[in-house]
């Protein structure tokens, strides 16, 4: 007689046999291992397929990218400008998205408009057009402000004084007279753009580049500003301001020195109108001073030579040291006007004390994937100001007989 236990299986020699639920589960799990090991060969099969691709792909384009050649179709221009056009008169947003913007817009579409940078053959590098940016910033005084405005409190006065004796009364002298001078902060912005599939598919970070093109094109523009600037929306030049004889200037003006010919320098002893304006500063401002000249009137001024036959333009001897005229360090400033009648071709003078550049910390860039989608917008802000702050301290050479 045999007993069961129900639900634990009966057995059979030395195995035991599951019965009713136990048998079930035994399936339904043997089920899935054979679910789990063909799901395994399956993937291993798969990946060693997309292995052997690769592989392929590798050998194939192994000296060539796989980027695509675009074509470079002008078919979709007149719609490009239609869209253009009526986003700027009814301020559409649909149709920047096939928007291209000349000169300013960047797209893979047109060579010139960012088509070569996605070409398999770019190099990993722009090779831009080489400008200078020298400024008057690198010889003025540079101050960091928040306000939107800074003020300068200058003491162009003198306290009046007199000898005493003894027995005499004394009498009331001249008080020092202060005067201020505020400089504003413009704005200088700029806002390019660039399509999402440059971004993905150029072979180097044009975003960087696009920053670094803005703040160069700002420091030309303020560094033109800071030598002729009208102060409307920009910094006020030195050059903007009225000048005028030297020894006939007031408070606000600044004096000039003849060459002594119309548009050049004289004829016998050129180099005296030099000497002229290095002597018409005052000595207390010519031991921090600065000649400022553009390439062109620098090459002129180099061949000038003393009555000894020595150039007045002497190279430094040590390596990192500027060259000097008169002993004096040039900077060469492309937005000084050329030599001219009646131009003001070389300024002279202690332009740290005598211009203020007054700015906000730094340069601001905000990348923008929004607002013109498919395309980023880069939007760069930068606030700076620039004024005179010391008459006395700049003298400029005017090429003029008197």
């Amino acid at each position: 007689m045999s007993s069961e236990v129900p639900g634990q299986g009966r057995e059979t020699g030395a195995t035991r046999e599951p019965v009713g639920e136990a048998a079930q589960l035994k399936t339904a799990l043997d089920g899935f291992v054979t679910e789990i090991k063909t799901f395994r060969a399956d993937v291993m099969s798969n990946l060693k397929e997309q292995d052997e691709r690769l592989t392929m792909l590798d050998r194939k384009f192994s000296t060539k990218t796989a980027r695509p050649v675009l074509a470079q179709s002008d078919a979709g221009e007149g719609l490009h400008l239609k869209a253009f056009d009526a986003y700027l008169r009814s301020g559409d947003d649909d149709a920047l998205r096939g928007l291209v913007l000349e000169g300013k817009g960047l797209n893979t579409a047109v060579n010139s408009e960012g088509g070569y940078l996605v070409d398999p053959q770019t190099s990993d590098r722009i090779q831009g057009v080489l400008t200078s940016a020298a400024s008057i910033r690198a010889i003025a005084s540079v101050v960091q402000v928040e306000a939107g405005s800074f003020d300068v409190l200058v003491d162009h006065g003198d306290v009046g004084s007199g000898w005493a004796t003894e027995s005499s009364t004394l009498t009331e002298t001249g008080t020092a007279a202060i005067d201020r001078i505020s400089i504003k902060l413009h704005e200088l912005s700029a806002m390019p753009k660039a399509s999402q599939r440059l971004l993905e598919d150029s072979a180097f970070d044009v975003e960087g580049w696009l920053a670094e093109r803005i703040a160069l094109k700002f420091a030309r523009a303020e560094a033109s500003s800071f030598i002729s600037g009208d102060g409307v929306d920009k910094p006020r030049g030195f050059l903007d301001h009225t000048i005028v004889a030297d020894g006939t200037e007031i408070w606000g003006e600044l004096g000039y020195v003849p060459t002594g010919a119309a548009g050049d320098f004289s004829a016998t002893n050129p180099a005296d109108a030099i000497v002229d304006l290095v002597y018409a500063l005052e000595a207390g401002y010519r031991a921090n001073a600065s000649f400022v000249m553009n390439s062109k009137t620098a090459g002129a001024v180099r061949k000038m030579k003393d009555v000894d036959g020595r150039f007045l333009w002497s190279d430094g001897l040590a390596a990192g040291e500027p060259a000097r005229l008169m002993g004096y360090p040039v900077l060469i400033a492309e937005d000084m006007p050329d030599i001219a009648a009646d131009a003001h071709a070389i300024a002279f003078g202690d332009f740290h004390a005598g211009y203020t550049v007054a700015e906000r910390p730094d340069l601001r860039v905000l990348r923008d994937p929004f607002s013109a989608k498919p395309h980023v917008l880069f939007y760069a802000t930068k606030r700076v100001g620039g004024d005179v702050t010391d008459f006395n301290a700049i003298k400029l050479l005017k090429f003029a007989a008197s």
